[in-house]
């Protein structure tokens, strides 16, 4: 028996007193989703607990099985609905995440990473079992100056292989979510490669470039004016991807950005994201289309990715040396400051004691600073990046020799 799967993805933009309108939006889009017969909603950025209890409330009747990932300080923000029970449910958090100290990013303080949502879909004639993939990818930030690369492109790697290894069962694979990477970006091609998936905007064979950007573009109210009044098309880094498991059929039916520019009698859109909505067809009768995975393809992701992680390499060692430089510096300030007041001149009694005060209380937190930052932190990060250099080589080696 053939099913239809309908699978809506949306970044919410629920960051609490940094969003604009959150409160509003977030009940508008409960309600829209409410009054929808979608089977999967995938849901980024929803960060505040009450936030998915509005959400998961209003669509209980409709998608009653939900299930929030909770990682990190302030929660991954990724969260699953589905009109299908949900068998198992599993966060792989990502060895790479940002920056602890760059507090204005706050990346690392959600504990990003990949959710899993296995479905089982109960028909009169079988069942189908459909592995569901949520991730929000590290965002950019500045294109020109990306400090951040290598630790998408290791993230795009970690989320490739954790689907790859874990989606040998599934009757079809699915990953929805906003991975901050462009169609032109290594990470973006490292996820479509790896693990054999199939972007569901270009199996549309969509044309229209205006219409679908999913960021910034200038038929949303939060796109900086400038662009709005250019009529810049934005980017596209929200994506529905897929793949068929090895004995069904799956075949692609429609791709579109559903919901409407503005919420219904307000001034403002539903996120300064667009949705999208992506619909299969599901079958075990007829011929199983599941496409062979590009080795070639692969194989050059692969390369570049090594050498872009090696390079990441040599900078983490370079930031190292800073750091160390840092605790230098700040440990010979420090004890300046403990020294001076211990003079007997009375300018320095009296006139500069409360300033060096101030002083080494800075320099205490900054030589502090510096020592975890070149030792546990460089640490971790460099480990991370090594990690993820180990296992690409690995899986080139294979390639090489098939």
């Amino acid at each position: 028996m053939a099913i239809d799967l309908k699978v809506f993805t949306l970044n919410c933009w629920g960051l609490r007193g940094i969003s604009k309108n959150r409160k509003t939006r977030i009940n508008a889009i409960a309600e829209v989703l409410s009054k929808k017969d979608y089977d999967v909603i995938c849901l980024q950025e929803v960060w505040m607990d009450k936030d998915y209890q509005t959400i998961k409330l209003k669509l209980e009747e409709v998608l009653p099985y939900s299930h929030y990932f909770y990682s990190g300080v302030v929660g991954s923000g990724v969260c699953i609905f589905s009109k299908h029970f949900i068998e198992e449910a599993f966060f792989h958090h990502w060895s790479v995440n940002g920056y602890i100290h760059k507090l204005h990013h706050g990346d690392w303080w959600a504990g990003k990473g990949v959710g899993l949502c296995r479905l089982k879909i109960e028909t009169d004639e079988c069942n189908y079992h459909v592995n569901i993939y949520s991730a929000h990818l590290h965002a950019e930030y500045n294109r020109a100056t990306d400090d951040y690369l290598a630790h998408r492109i290791l993230q795009a790697y970690d989320t490739a292989q954790f689907i790859l290894l874990t989606s040998g069962t599934a009757d079809l694979v699915v990953l929805a979510g906003d991975l901050n990477t462009e169609p032109d970006d290594l990470a973006y091609r490292i996820i479509l490669n790896v693990p054999g998936l199939t972007d569901s905007y270009l199996k549309a064979n969509n044309t229209d470039q205006d219409g679908f950007a999913t960021c910034e573009s200038y038929l949303n109210s939060y796109t900086n004016s400038a662009a709005i009044r250019n009529r810049e098309l934005g980017k596209r880094i929200d994506y529905v991807l897929y793949h068929p498991g090895s004995n069904v059929r799956v075949d692609f039916k429609s791709y579109s950005l559903p919901l409407p520019a503005r919420i219904p009698q307000q001034c403002f859109s539903f996120s300064d994201h667009e949705a999208i909505l992506v619909e299969f067809k599901i079958s075990k009768q007829g011929t199983p289309n599941r496409d062979l995975p590009d080795l070639n393809s692969k194989k050059i992701v692969l390369e570049k990715s090594i050498f872009l992680c090696q390079k990441a390499l040599k900078s983490i060692k370079r930031t190292e040396y800073l750091y160390w430089l840092g605790v230098c510096l700040s440990l010979m300030l420090l004890v300046g400051s403990l020294i001076l007041p211990a003079t007997r001149i009375d300018f320095v009694v009296e006139n500069i004691r409360p300033v060096l005060s101030v002083l080494l209380v800075i320099f205490t937190i900054s030589t502090i600073f510096c020592v975890l930052m070149a030792t546990i932190w460089t640490r971790i990060e460099k480990h991370g990046v090594l990690s993820g250099i180990l296992a690409m080589e690995k899986s080139l080696r294979v390639l090489i020799h098939e």
